[in-house]
């Protein structure tokens, strides 16, 4: 058994008073997904779990964003090779700073804006809907 750990924002903008989200589309495997990647644990380049979602977040999307709060961390169990990985992602609630969703990375095929009420039904997986309805719930208190 394998443990892996990640980072990842849920990142939100006001427009015209709307409020949008990004989510990305994953090139492998083609599910909706907040960015979000491994932490560096490499001697030479040893990350934060900040430092990681804020890296992720502007590799994959394009834009870069503030961390206005942490969000609860999720965890979940995927095979890779025959090899079983409890992975953990640390998520963080971030604001829009810059950027253009047209500069992400090759892992991601599609990025896209989404006005909030349509976030859960393009979201694939069940962990990325759990951090959604607590992001959802902190939204409407700081945007």
């Amino acid at each position: 058994m394998k443990f892996e750990f990640s980072a990842g924002g849920v990142v939100y903008k006001k427009e015209n008073s709307k409020i949008f989200i990004i989510v990305a589309q994953h090139s492998q495997h083609h599910g909706w997904v907040f960015p979000k990647g491994l932490i560096a644990e490499k001697e030479s380049k040893r990350e934060t779990k900040e430092e990681a979602a804020l890296r992720e977040v502007k590799e994959e999307t394009g834009v870069s964003g503030k961390i206005i709060k942490v969000l609860p961390a999720v965890t979940y169990w995927y095979k890779f090779d025959n090899e079983k990985i409890k992975k953990t992602v640390y998520y963080f609630l971030m604001e829009y700073e810059s950027g253009d969703i047209k500069e992400h990375d090759f892992e991601m095929e599609n990025v896209e804006w989404l006005p909030m009420d349509e976030v859960e039904n393009r979201l694939t997986y069940k962990s990325d809907k759990k951090v959604w309805k607590e992001a959802k719930k902190i939204i409407g208190g700081v945007a």
